[in-house]
């Protein structure tokens, strides 16, 4: 056996295929088995080269111990995305499909050092003030809600039809969204992660909320945007609108993933279907295996140097790919051990997710509730006709078809106190008729009939 024997074979249908070209992570054949790529990625060492979009070059770090060390090492490797040098030297334009989720904002997530803190403490102390009970019965009502405009019908599309709205209804509640602005809330966030027209619907998304905030000073109530604006970090509107913005996006699709990921893997992998009651154990497989956020963190070195043996220039763009590092041979071993939850779904470090918590609890409380409505969902298509949608960050798939025996639909309108009420009712009011409205203002009309 030669050498050429022994080398490494890009994935069928790569265009890095004998070309020496970096390695894209776009395009439906990566979608299709991105695991074939980490394999094949793996042999360039702890990073690779890789294409995000035509064009836009990054460097992907594929193994944990790297990726622990770029996301723990501030000093060395930053945030701010006026750091990354192609796009500054105009080789990425700001209508690259991947610059929405890589460009600056002034926001944690693309902030360093002492603006990084002060903004995070913000974040993070006013995520910790959500009560778990409240977000359980929230959570319950907007799935009854969902589930009632499906559940006679006897078949449901699991993604459309629910995890992509109930995140999204979730977040409308904890942020205190009224009907009006939460109608644009949920349009600007859908179409900025659709696709549809992506341009409007940031701009929707940002007046929206800068509207939410100018009605939060006037009239503040218990939400994660009031107490935002309670915190010691004294957030400007400026700043508030774009901590809001980056928890609303950042959350929601990512849980929309989660949702979703986790749904697939309970319907076509039959133990759980034969031992039951293992949601919290799919969804922690689901986050080593399938994580929703499959490749991201960007970071950009302050100065040229080395990771793990690679070179890197200052401002290059670096990404860890949280999925090869959570599959790659070194875990294997600990998590064979037990160390069920040493993934890195939830990143690492200063800026590791700040919503772990709230967003593992929506998640359980969410699918337990639609398997006790409909306790015999199945999926309604064959596992492998199923398609994942494209991109190099989110691992989600495209449609989850799902069949079962139809239920009558109903209003669960027995609202308890601190879920989905007063303040919403209120807020709802003066719009009826609002059938006519969007996604929200429907579902408050649901609940007050």
């Amino acid at each position: 056996m030669n050498a050429h024997d022994t080398a490494p074979v890009p994935p069928p249908g790569c265009p890095a295929h004998g070309s020496g070209a970096r390695v894209p992570l776009h395009g439906p054949e990566f979608a299709a088995d991105p695991q074939a790529y980490y394999e094949y990625l793996r042999h360039y060492g702890a990073a690779a080269p890789v294409e995000l979009a035509p064009g836009v070059e990054a460097t992907l770090v594929t193994d944990y111990a790297a990726a622990l060390q770029l996301l723990q090492d501030s000093g060395s490797f930053r945030k701010d995305a006026r750091r990354w040098r192609a796009f500054n030297e105009g080789k990425v334009g700001p209508d690259s499909p991947v610059a929405p989720l890589l460009a600056y904002r002034p926001n944690c997530m693309f902030a360093d050092g002492a603006d990084h803190i002060r903004l995070r403490q913000a974040v993070t102390d006013s995520m910790a003030r959500v009560d778990t009970r409240r977000l359980s019965r929230s959570t319950e009502q907007i799935s009854g809600y969902l589930i009632s405009q499906f559940g006679s019908r006897g078949s449901a599309d699991l993604l459309g039809d629910y995890a992509k709205q109930l995140p999204l209804f979730v977040f409308n509640e904890l942020f205190g969204c009224p009907a009006d602005i939460g109608d644009r809330v949920l349009f600007g966030i859908s179409g900025m992660f659709d696709g549809v027209n992506a341009e409007k619907a940031t701009a929707v998304l940002f007046q929206a909320v800068g509207e939410l905030v100018a009605l939060k000073r006037d009239k503040p109530g218990e939400d994660v945007t009031s107490w935002l604006m309670r915190h010691e970090a004294r957030l400007s509107d400026e700043e508030m609108v774009h901590q809001l913005a980056l928890l609303l996006g950042a959350g929601a699709e990512p849980l929309r993933n989660l949702i979703g990921n986790t749904l697939h893997r309970l319907l076509t992998h039959e133990r759980y279907a034969r031992e039951g009651g293992l949601i919290d154990e799919a969804l922690d497989d689901t986050l080593w295996e399938n994580p929703p956020m499959s490749n991201y963190a960007p970071h950009y070195p302050a100065a040229d140097t080395e990771l793990a043996g690679h070179h890197l220039q200052a401002g290059d763009l670096v990404l860890v790919s949280f999925a090869a590092a959570n599959t790659g041979p070194a875990l294997k071993a600990s998590r064979q051990a037990g160390s069920n939850r040493a993934h890195l779904a939830w990143s690492a470090g200063p800026h590791a997710c700040p919503s772990k918590e709230p967003a593992r609890h929506i998640t359980v409380t969410a699918i337990e509730h639609l398997f006790n409505e409909l306790p015999d969902v199945e999926l309604a298509v064959p596992e492998d006709s199923l398609t994942w949608r494209p991109g190099p960050f989110n691992r989600a798939l495209a449609t989850l078809p799902a069949r079962f025996t139809p239920v009558r639909s109903g209003r669960r309108g027995d609202a308890q106190p601190g879920t989905v009420t007063a303040e919403r009712e209120a807020a709802a009011s003066p719009a009826r008729p609002a059938e006519r409205g969007g996604m929200w203002s429907q579902f408050l009309n649901w609940l007050t009939r």
